[in-house]
């Protein structure tokens, strides 16, 4: 009879019991959107971090004023901005310089792929060494004209043909996910770039109509030497090249990084205070159930039940809560937030990319745990009290 005693009270309570597991499963849920967020703003990090491969980045004077500027140069935000490729080659003749390679960017309106704009980079293969280290982990042959390499988010696959202002392009290679805008951003080497710009000249479809493509490049990338520190040729390009800005790449990530400490702390808080709440909720909710219980619980001590098994018979009711709660409140988690990690990253504007299944499942046991364990915790002090209730008075009527 004791054993099925926990199930007929939450059945024959069936309000007091959804409002148990609603709970249940909003501590749940918290904490592992809370949680699934921050590892997955971590993640985006890294693999921004991995991805750039330079020590500086050199652009245009006027590009730095642009808002979007480093969500172009970091991310491949649509965007472009251009230099004199005799300035380019000039500073990559400079002291010190290890590697040094540039990059041309477009902005295309529209294309086959993709119902959104989508940033253009070309690079020239001979002496990059930021783009074609990451492209090999999905294409270790070389882009020839008119081959491309697409985001992991475009719709095209390897063999597709495609087309950016006229130009037909063949997809080469779809590159792994990154979390960045980097997911919608094509590939070329720089000729295959500069056949698109000047075809999107011819068609006026841009308005850089001064830009000639054979002679600008848009941003340059250096690795420095063994014979000069990153900050002492990067002071030297500044100040010796009044019409372009060197700037650091880790400066840069530094506000991506602080931004995701903010978003981090904030989600902290915001599952703190869910936590505090839902416990405090969860623990007056069972006291007020084994208030308006004395007496049942008085009658079961007087039939043979004892102390210790009417506490275990509140435990198990807890626990039965929280298993339920935990499931539905993970379930709606993981139904929000990987459907949708899309539109969270647009939301937060921040390097986002979901973990893998392995470290899903691990944040999903802990969510699970972590309020079962606050469930059982709250029903504990509930125990507690059955086990001091004097049963003779409670039958008496006097309490």
């Amino acid at each position: 009879m004791f054993r099925s005693l926990p199930f007929k009270n939450l059945r024959g309570k069936p309000l007091r019991t959804a409002v148990l597991v609603t709970l249940t499963a909003l501590l749940a849920l918290t904490f592992l959107a809370g949680t699934l967020t921050v590892s997955s703003l971590r993640s985006g990090l890294a693999s921004l971090e991995n991805r750039l491969g330079a020590e500086i980045i050199v652009v245009p004077y006027e590009a730095t004023t642009k808002k979007s500027f480093e969500n172009i140069v970091l991310q491949g935000s649509t965007g472009y901005f251009y230099m004199d490729k005799q300035l380019a080659d000039k500073v990559c003749s400079a002291e010190g310089i290890g590697q040094c390679s540039s990059q041309f960017y477009l902005a295309s309106t529209s294309a086959g792929c993709c119902s959104i704009p989508v940033q253009i980079i070309g690079f020239d293969p001979d002496t990059d060494f930021t783009v074609q280290p990451w492209i090999r982990r999905s294409f270790d042959e070389p882009l020839g004209d008119g081959d491309i390499v697409v985001g992991n988010d475009l719709n095209a696959f390897v063999g597709d043909s495609l087309q950016f202002y006229g130009v037909e392009c063949r997809v080469a290679a779809k590159l792994d996910k990154t979390g960045t805008s980097f997911d919608t951003t094509v590939f070329a080497n720089m000729d295959t770039v500069k056949r698109m710009t000047r075809a999107s000249l011819d068609k006026g479809l841009n308005s850089f109509k001064n830009i000639d493509p054979e002679k600008v490049v848009s941003c340059i990338l250096i690795n420095t030497s063994d014979e000069r520190s990153a900050d002492e040729v990067l002071n030297d390009i500044n100040i010796h090249n009044k019409k372009v800005k060197a700037v650091r790449t880790k400066e840069m990530i530094s506000g991506v990084s602080d931004s995701l400490g903010g978003v981090s702390r904030i989600v902290g808080i915001l599952i703190a205070a869910v936590w505090l709440l839902g416990g405090v909720i969860l623990l007056l909710a069972f006291t007020m159930s084994v208030n308006e219980r004395k007496k049942e619980f008085a009658v079961l001590r007087v039939i043979g039940a004892s102390r210790g098994k009417l506490a275990r018979t509140v435990m198990a009711e807890s626990l039965a809560v929280g298993v339920l709660g935990s499931l539905i409140g993970i379930g709606l988690g993981l139904l929000i937030m990987l459907p949708f990690a899309g539109a969270i990253e647009e939301l937060l504007a921040m390097p986002y990319l979901l973990p893998d299944a392995g470290k899903i499942a691990v944040l999903a046991a802990g969510a699970a745990g972590a309020s079962i364990l606050t469930g059982v915790l709250a029903a504990a002090v509930s125990a507690y009290r059955i086990s001091r209730m004097d049963t003779g008075v409670i039958l008496r009527g006097d309490n």
